[in-house]
C-alpha cells in the first residue's frame, strides 16, 4: 500500500447546479487537502480522507460566491470545511472504482458513493515526483445537507436544483 498526498495545485472539486430550471451553474473549490493509502492491485483496500476549504469557492461571480458562502447555502464562517472520509471501495473495470463514504456539509454527515477513475503513477518531469491522477463523481441532494435556500418560480417550480453535481479532480503525491 502506498501513501499519496493530495497536491492542492493540481486538484480541484467542481459542482454544477440547475438554475432557472434551464441551465447550469458552475463553481469549483479550491484548497483541497487529503491522504489516499491506495495499491492499484487490490482497490478494495483503499482509504481516503480529504478536506475542502469551503472558503477556496469560485463561481465566476463574486456576488454570487458570497451568496453561496452565506448562511443561505454553504455557510463557510461557521462551516469552513467540506469533508469527506471512505468506508467502502469496490473495483468497477479497469482503472475504475465504487467509492462509498462519509460527506459533511454545513455539519451534517451523509454517506455517497463516487464513481472513480484513476490513472497513473508517472514521474513529473519538474523534479521527479511520482503522481497518481484520481477523478471523481457524485450526484448530491443539496437538501439533505441543509443547503435548501430558493425561490419558487411563476410556473411554482424552484429556481435552483435540488441536485448538484460534484466532479472531484486530484493529483496526488507519493509519500516517501
Amino acid at each position: 500500500m502506498s501513501i499519496w498526498i493530495v497536491d492542492p495545485d493540481h486538484s480541484v472539486a467542481a459542482f454544477a447546479v440547475k438554475h432557472l430550471k434551464i441551465a447550469y451553474v458552475r463553481g469549483q473549490f479550491n484548497g483541497i487537502s487529503g491522504t489516499i493509502i491506495f495499491d492499484p492491485s487490490d482497490v478494495t483496500r483503499t482509504t481516503v480522507e480529504a478536506t475542502i476549504e469551503a472558503s477556496g469557492l469560485i463561481t465566476g461571480i463574486r456576488k454570487r460566491d458570497d451568496h453561496v458562502m452565506s448562511a443561505d447555502f454553504i455557510e463557510a464562517a461557521t462551516y469552513p470545511f467540506i469533508t469527506f472520509r471512505s468506508t467502502k471501495v469496490e473495483g468497477a473495470g479497469e482503472n475504475r472504482a465504487k467509492m462509498t463514504g462519509d460527506l459533511t456539509i454545513r455539519g451534517i454527515t451523509k454517506p455517497v458513493t463516487l464513481d472513480v477513475e484513476y490513472s497513473g503513477p508517472v514521474k513529473s518531469p519538474f523534479g521527479g515526483e511520482i503522481t497518481m491522477g484520481f477523478s471523481a463523481t457524485a450526484v448530491i441532494d443539496r437538501f439533505a445537507y441543509g443547503v435548501s435556500w430558493n425561490e419558487i418560480m411563476e410556473d411554482g417550480g424552484f429556481m435552483i436544483d435540488r441536485d448538484v453535481k460534484i466532479t472531484i479532480d486530484i493529483e496526488a503525491d507519493l509519500r516517501e
